[in-house]
């Protein structure tokens, strides 16, 4: 697929979806989100992909909304702020809802949306010089990118109320350390370490990867019965899965399962 804001390819089952506006932060923008959402929808859709790596060109990871172009817009910018949310919160519903686990690179800052694109990710690993501000109300506006639902589930309301009124900053080690972070490694190599864990991902079982994410995010809001009931029934629906099948066999007979086979 060609895109001008980011690269999207397909490689060992794995979408690479790379922000490639360096020279403009890698903001969001009404055309980056468009793009994006384009992009989610393909990995959703193509059954070869079974993981989704997200990185970033440049130093900067996402520095959020393009508030240069907002202003730009003049009494137009309600409308142009509304198509662009529309395309960027569906970017982000469909990478949630899809049934395979995103793994985020992030090898710099992550402000405002950009940031709120790091609280959605399944799982972020992080260089150690990446920082991550909220920003928004800096700038006299609201979160959006889907902060609000994201952020106090990952670190708690009132390191949430912390981050989004007080703009506090976040290192990647105290990002790790507040739970928005699952991983931090040496500068430079955030992108490969998240390129290994989506490849190691798109390698297991996809059917029980895509269906244990579905119950992790279901179960935060259901009620105990409900989540042990909705467990149940995908374990079983697992464990008769061909991948559940051989992992099942695998384990007893002591040898390393083969998953995803045709």
């Amino acid at each position: 697929m060609n895109f001008e804001t980011i690269l999207y390819s397909v490689d060992d089952n794995v979408a690479h979806i790379r922000l490639n506006n360096p020279d403009g932060a890698n903001a969001v923008t009404p055309l980056f989100s468009s793009e994006l959402r384009q992009a989610m929808l393909e990995a959703h859709i193509d059954d070869e992909v079974r993981a989704v790596c997200v990185t970033a060109e440049g130093k900067v990871f996402c520095a959020g909304g393009d508030l240069k172009l907002f202003a730009g817009e003049g009494e137009n910018v309600g409308r142009v702020a509304s198509d662009m949310l529309t395309d960027y919160h569906g970017a982000l519903y469909r990478m949630n809802a899809m049934p395979k686990p995103v793994v985020a690179g992030i090898g710099g800052t992550a402000g405002g949306a950009g940031m709120s694109l790091m609280a959605a990710f399944d799982l972020v690993v992080a260089s150690e010089n990446a920082k991550f501000i909220m920003a928004y109300t800096k700038a006299g506006v609201t979160p959006d990118g889907t902060s609000t639902y994201f952020l106090a589930r990952h670190v708690g309301v009132r390191r949430a109320l912390d981050l989004v009124l007080n703009n506090r900053m976040l290192s990647a080690e105290e990002a790790e350390q507040w739970g928005l972070v699952n991983r931090v490694v040496p500068k430079g190599e955030a992108d490969d370490a998240a390129m290994g864990m989506a490849k190691e991902l798109a390698a297991g079982p996809g059917f029980a990867l895509g269906h244990a994410k579905k119950l992790v995010y279901e179960g935060f809001d259901s009620s105990l019965p409900e989540a042990g009931e909705r467990e149940a029934e995908v374990f079983l629906s697992a464990s008769l899965h061909p991948d559940g099948l051989e992992g099942i066999a695998a384990f007893a007979e002591k040898r390393t399962p083969q998953f995803n086979r045709k």
